[in-house]
C-alpha cells in the first residue's frame, strides 16, 4: 500500500488538491472554480481525486488545507494541518526549486510576493483588497473585447506597439481601454497593454519597495498567460520561470507539511456527509463578536469568531 498525502488549497476563485507519496510525486491532482460555496468544490475535487487513485493502492493518511477558506476546509476535513498560504507556496515551490529568491503569484482575486533567500522566507506581501490586475480583472477585459481570456497570450504577443493602459484601478483600466479602442489602437497593441499593466500594476504595488533576485518563479493563475509572463520578462530584463502545475503550489506545499503530522483515518465517505454552516452573534458583550458554527449531518463539529468564553457555543 502506497500512503498518500492530501493537500487542498481553497481560494475565492479556484479549489486545488493534489494526493502525493512520501517521494513528493503528484498522484493526483485536481483544479476547479469554487464558485462561491468552498464546501461543494472540495467535494468535487475530492471525487476527482478518488477517481484519479481508485485503481492504485493508496490510502490518504494524513490532510493539510491553506488558502482563504483552509479553516473552514480543515475542519470539514479534520485535517492534521491547516497552513497559512504564504507557507504552503514557499515549501511546495521549495520542494521543486530549491534555489528560488522570488515567488510572483497573481490569483483570480488577490497576488502575493515571497522573498526567499537560503531557503527560508525572509519577506512576503499580498494584495487582497483590489482586483485590479488580476484574474478576474483581465477576464473581465477579455468579455469586453470578445476575446477569450485563454487567448490573450497569445494575441498580446503579435502586438509591436502595447497601448499604455492605466491598471492600477479597474475603473480606470476600463475607462483607458474604451478610450484606447475609440482613438483608433488595434486589438493586439490594446490586450499586450493590459498584459503590461498587469506586471507594471504588481510590481508598483505589490512589490513596491521588495528586492527582486533571480531564480524567479511565477505562479497562479495569471503565470497561464505567456502575454503577462513576457511583460515581466521584459519589464526585469530577465528570465521568469513558470511551471505547468505551477497551480498546485499551494496545496503541494500543505501536503508536504501534513507529511509530517501524525497520521489519521481518512476517508473519502466524507463526500457524502452533509455539512452547513451557520453564524451567530454573541449578545453577552459589546464586542457582539460574529461566530460561525460548522455542522456535519446535523451535529456541531467546530466554531469560531468568539473573543471570550462567553461566546463559546457549547457542542451538541
Amino acid at each position: 500500500m502506497t500512503k498518500g498525502y492530501l493537500g487542498i488549497d481553497i481560494g475565492s476563485i479556484s479549489t486545488k488538491g493534489v494526493i502525493i507519496d512520501r517521494e513528493n510525486h503528484i498522484l493526483a491532482s485536481c483544479y476547479l472554480w469554487t464558485e462561491g460555496n468552498p464546501i461543494r468544490a472540495v467535494k468535487k475535487v475530492l471525487k476527482r481525486l478518488q477517481k484519479q487513485i481508485e485503481k492504485e493502492d493508496v490510502q490518504v493518511v494524513s490532510v493539510g488545507t491553506t488558502g482563504s477558506a483552509r479553516k473552514l476546509i480543515g475542519t470539514i476535513l479534520k485535517a492534521s494541518i491547516i497552513k497559512n498560504e504564504i507557507t504552503a507556496h514557499a515549501i511546495g515551490t521549495l520542494s521543486k526549486y530549491p534555489n528560488v529568491k522570488t515567488i510572483i503569484e497573481i490569483g483570480g482575486q488577490d497576488s502575493k510576493i515571497i522573498l526567499i533567500r537560503d531557503g527560508i522566507v525572509i519577506d512576503y506581501a499580498m494584495n487582497t483588497l483590489c482586483a485590479a490586475g488580476t484574474g478576474s480583472f483581465l477576464s473581465s477585459q477579455a468579455k469586453r473585447l470578445g476575446v477569450e481570456v485563454e487567448d490573450f497570450g497569445n494575441i498580446a504577443l503579435t502586438s509591436n506597439n502595447p497601448a499604455l493602459i492605466a491598471a492600477r484601478c479597474t475603473v480606470f483600466a476600463e475607462s483607458d481601454l474604451v478610450h484606447k479602442a475609440q482613438i483608433g489602437y488595434q486589438r493586439n497593441d490594446i490586450i499586450a497593454g493590459l498584459c503590461r499593466s498587469v506586471a507594471l500594476n504588481y510590481l508598483n504595488n505589490v512589490a513596491k519597495g521588495k528586492k527582486i533576485l533571480e531564480p524567479i518563479i511565477f505562479q497562479g493563475g495569471v503565470s497561464k498567460n505567456i502575454g503577462v509572463v513576457d511583460a515581466f520578462e521584459k519589464i526585469l530584463n530577465t528570465k521568469v520561470i513558470t511551471d505547468e502545475n505551477g497551480h498546485f503550489m499551494g496545496a503541494l506545499g500543505v501536503a508536504i507539511l501534513a507529511q509530517k503530522e501524525k497520521e489519521i483515518s481518512f476517508s473519502f465517505d466524507v463526500i457524502q456527509d452533509d455539512f452547513q454552516t451557520t453564524s451567530i452573534h454573541c449578545p453577552h458583550c459589546p464586542n457582539h463578536c460574529e461566530i460561525i458554527c460548522v455542522n456535519e449531518n446535523g451535529k456541531l463539529i467546530d466554531s469560531w469568531g468568539n473573543r471570550c468564553e462567553r461566546g463559546k457555543v457549547p457542542a451538541n
